[in-house]
Formats: structure tokens, C-alpha cells, sequence
């Protein structure tokens, strides 16, 4: 074990309804048996996820679902979402889940209002329908919480400088919207922005089904991409480390435990990380996910741990 612990910043993303309801509370169990705090990212409108349906005619995407077994791992009510009938109402709903999670201590902020909506047609919003996504979700929050969340998270990583830029209209402290290796602050045609906190890690369904990875050696690879001399930030989602794998993410924690490593939230690394470089953002592709996605412009195409992902 090290002299020193090494700090891992954990982010959970809710997307759908299912997760909140089935999948924050099962790992509200599992932080409190392993004493760690966390940064949740609260999907709070319409749960339309199903609609993502219909890229199975695209390889790419198809290639992943059959990959990743996703009809088990995400269950096919999650699947169906808002495709054979409406999208339920996650915050409307669901407000309990988001305010026990915050009375447990753990950082709560917006993921998305409608994540569908937001992940598939980003590119075709105008700046008025950004501003809009986001003001609902965020006054949805706001609702549930009593106080305005300070902290966003965009879904899938969905990320553009129109983005960066209404968000600045925001309270957030920071955002986590990109992958990347370091905290920066993105460079905006009005000056330095809001601090980000980037994604330095591979999700489950990155790396699982890829260069021989499966459940029986995913904790030790994922843990042998964590160093001590690296920002060191996983995202884990409520619908698969909250249900279907919450048995090899307690393990991985307890893993992670043997060796020196403390999840923390994101905001206690941003806390201690003093001034902030400047760095744009580009769109760029990851391993094992179907579409661009939002980097650290700073970045090659792909930091060091998720080189290590490819196969």
C-alpha cells in the first residue's frame, strides 16, 4: 500500500429512471459500507433512452450493444424507455432518491433534463435550445434540492464551446463534460471558463468485451490504470454498477481499498488543485463508444490510460 492514499474521483451518472430508482439506492448501500463519498449526476426529466433503438442500424453502435450484452446488463425496460409509451418523469417521480442522496453526504448535480434528447441531437440545437435543456434540468434540481446544483456533468460526454459557453450563464462551481488528463479551465472567446474535471478512465462498457477483458479480470485491469502520479477520475453508471455488476463494483472498492486508493468526490479534487491551466476542447472518438465524444484539446487522441483500453 502506498504511504499516501491515492485519490480516485468518482462520478456516478444516472440516465433513466431505473437507475434512479433501483440502482442510486443500491450503491448508497455500497458507499456506506466502504465509508466513500461520491459525485452523483442526476437525469431529472422524461426517461426516453429508448429511443437510442433505432442506431442499431448502424454497426458501430450495434457492435457495441452485442459487446457489452446490453439487453441484460441494462434490462429491457430501460431499453423501451419512451419508444412504446411516454418517458416517465424521473425528477417528478423519483425526488426522494435525489434528496436522500444528498442528505447521505455525497455531491448532487445535473446530468441532463431529457438525456436522449441531449446525447442524439446536441449537434442540432440552436443556443436558445441548449440554454433551455439545461435551465430545466437545472431548476428541476434546484426544485428537489431546495438550493441550485453547483456542478453539471454533460450526458455522454456531449460537449461543444456553444455548451461551455451557456453554461457560464449557470452557478456551477465546476463541470465534468469531457475526457482528458488534467483539470483545466476551457478556453472561451469571453475568457477562462468554469473549471472542468475530466474523465481520465474507461467505463465498464468501454472496456468490457475488448483485448480479453470480462467480469473476471475487469476490477484488476481497471485498478492497474490508477497511478499515483495522475488525475484519476471513474465515471460508473447507476443502471450497471448500481444493479447488474453492484457485486464486482463492492469488490472493486474493496479492491481499490487494499490498495491505497480513496474515492473521492470531484469537487475535493478540484478543491485542492489551486490555479487552473487554459485549454480548448475537441471532438474526437474513444474506444469501445460509437460517436465523438468531448476532449481536453491538450490531450493526444486519447490519454495514456485509455490507450490502454484499445483492442
Amino acid at each position: 500500500m502506498p504511504a499516501s492514499p491515492i485519490r480516485l474521483g468518482l462520478r456516478v451518472d444516472i440516465d433513466t429512471f431505473r437507475g434512479t430508482r433501483f440502482g442510486v439506492p443500491c450503491l448508497l448501500e455500497i458507499f456506506k459500507r466502504h465509508n466513500v463519498s461520491a459525485s452523483f449526476f442526476f437525469s431529472v426529466g422524461p426517461d426516453n433512452m429508448g429511443r437510442h433503438l433505432w442506431r442499431l442500424i448502424r454497426p458501430a453502435f450495434l457492435l457495441k450493444m452485442l459487446r457489452s450484452g446490453a439487453a441484460s446488463l441494462y434490462g429491457w425496460d430501460i431499453l423501451l424507455r419512451g419508444t412504446l409509451w411516454p418517458g416517465a418523469p424521473i425528477g417528478r417521480r423519483l425526488a426522494p432518491v435525489i434528496r436522500d442522496t444528498a442528505a447521505a453526504g455525497h455531491e448532487v448535480g445535473l446530468h441532463a433534463w431529457d438525456h436522449h434528447r441531449w446525447q442524439s441531437r446536441l449537434d442540432r440545437m440552436s443556443e436558445a435550445e441548449i440554454r433551455s435543456e439545461l435551465r430545466r434540468g437545472y431548476e428541476c434540481l434546484t426544485t428537489i434540492l431546495g438550493h441550485p446544483p453547483d456542478c453539471s456533468a454533460a450526458a455522454g460526454w456531449r460537449c461543444d464551446a456553444r455548451v461551455l459557453a451557456v453554461k457560464e450563464g449557470f452557478s456551477f462551481l465546476y463541470n465534468s463534460d469531457c475526457r482528458g488528463s488534467s483539470l483545466f479551465r476551457p478556453a472561451l472567446a469571453t475568457g477562462a471558463g468554469t473549471p472542468q474535471v475530466p474523465v481520465t478512465l474507461p467505463t465498464y462498457d468501454e472496456l468490457i468485451g475488448r483485448g480479453g477483458i470480462d467480469d473476471g479480470n475487469y476490477n484488476r485491469r481497471l485498478l492497474d490504470l490508477i497511478r499515483p502520479d495522475r488525475l484519476n477520475v471513474l465515471t460508473v453508471h447507476a443502471e450497471v454498477e448500481g444493479i447488474v455488476c453492484a457485486t464486482l463494483f463492492d469488490r472493486f472498492l474493496r479492491e481499490a481499498g487494499e490498495r491505497g486508493i480513496r474515492p473521492v468526490p470531484l469537487g475535493e479534487i478540484l478543491g485542492t488543485a489551486g490555479d487552473l491551466p487554459t485549454a480548448g476542447i475537441r471532438q474526437g472518438p474513444i474506444a469501445g463508444r460509437q460517436g465523438a465524444v468531448c476532449w481536453q484539446r491538450s490531450d493526444g487522441r486519447a490519454s495514456a490510460s485509455m490507450e490502454t483500453d484499445r483492442g
